[in-house]
């Protein structure tokens, strides 16, 4: 099967291939044979009834410096293409959003992964509210007040932005901490959205567990651990990953999720695991692919060609 593959993602130049799970991939893609183009989100557009992305053939190669090839630069029905992914990193902002509502007019005739549709309405802070059970005690709200009497409750607490990505505006607060109110302040005059605040869980200084899932079901894990004076553990602030096995826990948190997550199109997934607690649900972009491969020499990426290939056939 020889399949039509655009990516939606950021500017390729830049990217890490030794860590970046698109071009992975894409490597992956293109070594079973499939024809890849790639454009950036600015590039999408509804022209007259038709959904169009100007951009470029592509070839990678795992050669640092010298990681992909474009060829003439055109513009793209994205209704003739077989599968488009929508791989760019959040903020999650209007923008985003919008890529979403217009990819949702070609999905599922040409197969969009994660289908765009759940993307937008599952945010990754927010699907876990879902299972309440399964995450740490949480609130969200813009109200200071609200923010005030949570923290008051449950002492130490992490507030961080509701849709924001990589480790970004993430603070704990101790029960002595008096910044709440300076911080709110400062969210407040960046954006109208609320913020997210957990029960601090300090299981976290033993890491921050990222699940992989394919279509549902789990494919591995790496730990993540944070750097020495550091709450976050996110590999873009120097989360340092190791290997690390699925505990009876997370293979539960999994195949509560997994249904739910295969039932809505949402093939490549990552879930944040500290301790016992499912503290996020990441589908607009996630990563880990490299890194678990490396750790437990399973093709990860295979198993999402596979996936995507069995949804095509």
């Amino acid at each position: 099967m020889s399949l039509k593959i655009a990516f939606q993602m950021d500017p390729i130049g830049p990217i890490d291939i030794d860590a970046d799970s698109t071009f992975r991939i894409a490597e992956q893609a293109q070594l079973r044979g499939h024809e890849l183009f790639y454009y950036t989100p600015d590039m999408l557009a509804y022209q007259e009834g038709r959904i169009t992305a100007t951009g470029w053939p592509l070839t990678v190669k795992r050669e640092k410096g010298n990681h992909f090839s474009l060829g003439e630069k055109t513009e793209a029905d994205l209704a003739e293409m077989d599968v488009v992914w929508l791989r760019q990193d959040p903020p999650f902002d209007m923008g985003y959003i919008t890529t979403t509502h217009l990819l949702d007019r070609i999905h599922p005739d040409t197969l969009v992964v994660n289908d765009p549709f759940w993307v937008r309405n599952y945010p990754e802070k927010l699907l876990v509210l879902d299972f309440p059970d399964l995450t740490p005690p949480t609130t969200v709200a813009r109200d200071l007040e609200t923010i005030k009497a949570f923290k008051a409750k449950h002492g130490t607490v992490i507030l961080k932005p509701l849709y924001g990505n990589g480790g970004a505006g993430v603070f704990k607060l101790t029960e002595a901490d008096n910044n709440l109110t300076s911080l709110h302040e400062l969210f407040s005059g960046i954006n109208r959205e609320p913020l997210i605040v957990q029960k601090f869980l300090p299981d976290v200084s033993n890491g921050d567990k990222r699940v992989i899932l394919v279509d549902g079901e789990p494919v591995g894990a790496i730990n993540r651990v944070p750097a020495k004076g550091e709450t976050r553990s996110n590999m873009h602030v120097g989360g340092r990953p190791e290997k690390v096995a699925l505990t009876a826990r997370d293979i539960e948190i999994c195949e509560r999720i997994g249904p739910l997550l295969r039932e809505k199109g949402q093939v490549f997934v990552g879930i944040d695991v500290i301790g016992d607690y499912l503290t996020e649900i990441n589908v607009t972009s996630p990563t880990g692919i490299q890194e678990l491969e490396r750790f437990d020499g399973t093709n990860v990426a295979e198993k999402i060609w596979q996936a995507i290939e069995a949804k095509r056939a």
